[in-house]
């Protein structure tokens, strides 16, 4: 599926999407058959339809809403694409709702998403829990703390009494992240110029320990393309403490633990410390990484003569988070040279699972909101 989704998205050059007409008609009890890429967890048919604009290869999606009662699929968001990037077959199936990608409308990258879920579990994703008087306080509580992209509060009507009350604070990545980062001849890739990491406005520089290791206490690796971009990522993870940067293989490891640090020495591995109440300088966005290449979540590309060109275009495009440019020494015949990979990843808050539970409530953080506000 994998493979068949990198084709797609390189091969067709990744704009059908974008010369679609912008369509946000929802078709209720219409399923959208096959063409499924992959799956992902929604509370309901809006917040689907946002992972889909989102997704970089997304067309059109089914949702599996609640009141469906043929399996246990309620609410899988079914992420769909098609050559054309119309669904094949479009059928009457009760308890499902479909709806297409708003890549061609003018969109809002940052949504606000303000409602709240009775009886619903973001099952997953716990880094910190508190006792909240009420699910307002747990959403504010989620609001205030940067880490935080959505929550359940278990009320007072939860069958286990000792856990009433209690307010789970979760994560998902709410930062640009590159699913795979691997060398490679004859390509250049970076990132958008605009930041992406942190809101916070006093600038600072980060810290780093090159020829370091900082061995055990892994929490999650993940690729990466420089030490700097490992320690963006670190700063925007929930729990982790310091981090380990491992050139050789271009993985980021994040670590946690806030009782003490080791480090030992060792060649190619630059380790570090996050910055949690600082933006860090960015100008690590704006080195170019030779012979490193971004090979996956296309959403467009063009024919360009420089890369230079290829970053600029990503910066000037907001769907745009990082790109990879094959310039002429690039020896793949299934790619084009000379050509501008625009891609991106989902970074609105995604809950790793959804379920029925009684007695619980689920929502989001409400930044995104509060930003909006106007005077």
């Amino acid at each position: 599926m994998g493979t068949h989704l990198i084709l797609v998205g390189l091969l067709s050059i990744c704009s059908l999407s974008f010369g679609q007409d912008c369509n946000q008609q929802l078709l209720e009890n219409v399923d959208f058959p096959g063409n499924d890429i992959t799956s992902l967890f929604s509370p309901d048919v809006e917040h689907c339809r946002q992972l889909c604009t989102q997704h970089s290869s997304c067309d059109f999606f089914t949702f599996v809403r609640a009141d469906w009662n043929k399996d246990d699929r309620n609410f899988f968001c079914l992420i769909k694409a098609s050559p054309n990037g119309q669904p094949t077959v479009q059928a009457p199936l009760q308890g499902v709702t479909s709806g297409f990608s708003l890549k061609p409308c003018s969109q809002d990258l940052e949504p606000c998403l303000s409602k709240v879920y009775q009886n619903v579990d973001f099952f997953g994703a716990d880094y910190r829990a508190l006792f909240t008087a009420d699910y307002e306080e747990c959403q504010r509580a989620c609001t205030q703390d940067p880490a935080c992209q959505f929550f359940t509060f278990i009320n007072e009507a939860f069958k286990t009494v000792d856990i009433r009350n209690k307010c789970h604070l979760k994560f998902s990545w709410p930062v640009p992240r590159t699913p795979k980062v691997v060398k490679k001849t004859g390509v250049t890739s970076g990132f958008s110029q605009i930041p992406r990491i942190s809101q916070q406005s006093t600038v600072c520089q980060g810290k780093l320990f090159p020829n370091t290791d900082i061995p055990g206490n892994d929490i999650e690796n993940i690729p990466a393309a420089s030490p700097e971009h490992c320690q963006a990522l670190c700063s925007a993870h929930s729990v982790c403490t310091y981090f380990s940067f491992a050139s050789n293989d271009l993985k980021c490891y994040m670590k946690n633990n806030n009782n003490n640090i080791v480090t030992q020495a060792k060649e190619g591995v630059t380790s570090g410390l996050p910055a949690r109440f600082c933006q860090l300088d960015n100008t690590w966005l704006q080195v170019v990484y030779e012979n490193v290449a971004f090979p996956t979540s296309v959403i467009r590309s063009e024919p360009m003569d420089e890369a230079d060109t290829c970053q600029r275009t990503c910066t000037q495009d907001a769907f745009c988070q990082f790109y990879t440019y094959t310039n002429d020494n690039f020896n793949d015949p299934k790619f084009p040279r000379r050509t501008c990979f625009l891609k991106r990843t989902i970074t609105m808050p995604a809950p790793p699972k959804v379920a029925k539970l009684a007695n619980v409530v689920s929502g989001f953080q409400l930044r995104n909101c509060n930003s909006k506000t106007t005077v």
